[in-house]
């Protein structure tokens, strides 16, 4: 099942959704065993350690150290994994209202993990590049 590669169509038909929960970014050393319990939203490894995106719930019970509370915002479009400019749009606006993001792609959507305390007006930011991206 292919993707939406067309940039015009992935930016004026996505539909954010802000997830509720707050997740956090956590690491753990070369060797060292996913804790017990822990769900992962994202896992990734790398030679210098894993990469956990977790909840910020999940962490705390976990003993994990953990840093950037942030939220998850969903690109509710099916984008391929080939498409061109869609995520440079975007991280492209958010960058204009100083704005950090951490955007993930997996199979069928783009996540994107937004500063918890401005997660509303990342949502609001995207709404309206989706209807600048419609006319």
């Amino acid at each position: 099942m292919a993707g939406e590669t067309d940039l015009k169509t992935l930016l004026a038909s996505m539909t954010p959704e802000l997830l509720a929960s707050i997740y956090v970014f956590a690491t753990l050393a070369p060797g060292i065993a996913q804790p017990e319990g822990v769900k992962p939203a994202m896992l990734f490894h790398e030679r210098v350690g894993t990469t956990l995106i977790v909840t910020e719930e999940e962490a705390k019970a976990a003993g994990l150290t953990a840093s950037f509370r942030c939220q998850m915002l969903t690109l509710n479009i099916h984008s391929s994994l080939e498409a061109v400019g869609f995520l440079a749009a975007i991280t492209t606006r958010l960058a204009a209202a100083d704005m950090g993001v951490n955007p993930v792609s997996a199979f069928y959507h783009d996540h994107l993990f937004v500063p918890a305390d401005r997660a509303e007006e990342a949502l609001e930011l995207l709404r309206q590049l989706a209807r600048d991206s419609a006319s």
